[in-house]
């Protein structure tokens, strides 16, 4: 068993309980029923020490909210990384945002830009794993009343806001001390400033690389060579 699985039901069980207030009407735990296809992924490519640990802010309603991975669009989980399980429907479901797991039929072009520079540049999942690891600091997806996505910074009231991030900090310290990565890269600034505190505490190098949402101008204009260029002023080459 991945040292990572023990770490990850401590988390889904940690954060079961929390409630916020609006704007979010619905709450998303990928890590109860999409289950089967994440623990698959920590089996599968988490059993290493990798160089690098890339952490993202958390499930988007059609990517790990979907398949369990993070950045999970369909494709690339499914055809890339090669894991495919059945996913079950969350308690509370928007219905504009239906959960259909591997048949949703549509990508996420967040995960498909990122798995995509992976394949890449590297080829096979093996050889990426070898050297890097990708973890998600907050394990739930958000969203508002008309079915849009609330990202974790937004979260009402103040102090279920700062019970999950503790949650999620002792996680991703659980993590570090499993991968021990000598460098840390949050997908956004907003994981940056997450995992700074713990990569430091482990004694890991941390720096942030552009997201590749389509919402940022950036990632929208040659995203896997901005995301390179991120890398080599962390001191990565790839």
């Amino acid at each position: 068993m991945s040292s990572l699985v023990p770490v990850t039901e401590r988390l889904r069980e940690r954060t079961r309980g929390l409630r916020f207030a609006e704007p979010v009407m619905h709450v998303y735990a990928p890590l109860d029923y999409a289950w089967a296809p994440h623990r698959l992924y920590l089996e599968r490519y988490g059993r290493g020490q990798p160089e690098i640990l890339f952490v993202g802010m958390n499930p988007g309603p059609f990517g790990m909210a979907q398949t369990g991975v993070p950045f999970g669009d369909v494709a690339m989980v499914r055809d890339w990384l090669g894991i495919e399980a059945p996913v079950e429907r969350p308690a509370d479901e928007h219905p504009r945002r239906p959960v259909l797991g591997f048949g949703i039929g549509r990508g996420e072009v967040s995960g498909a830009r990122l798995w995509g520079w992976a394949r890449e540049r590297f080829g096979s999942p093996e050889r990426f794993f070898r050297r890097a690891f990708v973890w998600n600091y907050c394990p739930l997806c958000f969203l508002d009343d008309g079915g849009r996505n609330v990202t974790p910074d937004k979260l009402h009231p103040r102090d279920a806001r700062e019970r999950l991030f503790a949650v999620c900090d002792e996680a991703f310290a659980g993590a570090l001390a499993q991968l021990r990565p000598d460098v840390v890269v949050g997908i956004g600034r907003f994981a940056a400033d997450r995992a700074r505190p713990g990569a430091e505490k482990f004694g890991a190098r941390c720096g942030t690389a552009p997201h590749p949402s389509p919402a940022s101008p950036l990632a929208n204009r040659g995203w896997p060579a901005v995301f390179d260029a991120a890398l080599g002023d962390l001191g990565i080459v790839v």
